[in-house]
């Protein structure tokens, strides 16, 4: 290929990546404001968590548009073509991170005249916590290339199962204890699931590092926690 037509294609590629970096931050962004919103019952804040939803839907789908015209143009093999499908498979997973964490939010408009038990949001916090750590870290791991610290990512997703068990015994000792907490701790307990999910999303990218950088698919069979809960799918 002509100079011209190699810099044009690397300047594809990083305009690919500069996308991803941008679906992130807003990812992470709309994820610590639905806890917030969650936490505080903060109804604005959770409606301008809903509403930042819609530039991630554009970024994924400039991105997957991009990807297709850059391997129909360039025909790339090998790495340059884990490159392009690993931003499609990531910007995919970062669109789903933020219907999760719109989720959140709009649960958190529900239950925000209902101070019933505030203390039931101490573990959902501590879920955030282990998923958005979870996310930086691959984000940071998809940045850096760094394959050692997507697998740790991938083992490390068994702890938010553990920790979403554990919410769900919790909330389900509010419930059993006053009847009338049932619905709050109900929406409590989708939450928990949306956050467990975002784990989920967090490892398949982790994964799809792994298949960046080595050309390896990690093994179909994770590391697990127990599924209690399974949430009915909600429109996005």
């Amino acid at each position: 290929m002509s100079e011209h037509i190699v810099k044009a294609y690397d300047n594809e590629l990083e305009s690919l990546g500069q996308k991803i970096a941008e679906m992130g931050g807003i990812a992470e962004k709309m994820l610590a404001d639905a806890m917030d919103a969650l936490s505080a019952f903060d109804v604005q804040l959770a409606q301008r968590t809903i509403a930042a939803d819609a530039r991630l839907d554009v970024l994924q789908r400039e991105i997957e548009e991009q990807a297709i015209l850059t391997i129909a143009r360039r025909q790339p093999l090998a790495v340059d073509l884990r490159e392009i499908i690993a931003t499609i498979r990531i910007s995919n997973d970062l669109e789903r991170v933020g219907d999760l964490a719109k989720n959140i939010a709009r649960r958190a408009i529900k239950i925000a005249g209902d101070l019933r038990i505030p203390r039931a949001i101490v573990g959902l916090r501590s879920m955030h916590e282990s998923a958005a750590t979870l996310l930086k870290d691959v984000l940071d791991a998809y940045a850096e290339r760094d394959v050692a610290r997507a697998r740790d990512v991938w083992a490390y997703d068994a702890d938010l199962d553990s920790l979403e068990d554990s919410v769900f015994r919790d909330l389900l000792t509010f419930m059993m204890e006053d009847p009338r907490n049932i619905s709050f701790c109900a929406h409590l307990l989708f939450c928990s699931k949306n956050i467990e999910r975002i784990g989920d999303h967090a490892t398949n990218i982790a994964e799809t590092v792994v298949y960046l950088v080595t050309g390896e698919i990690m093994p179909a069979d994770r590391p697990k926690g127990r599924s209690i809960l399974t949430e009915p799918t909600e429109t996005s």
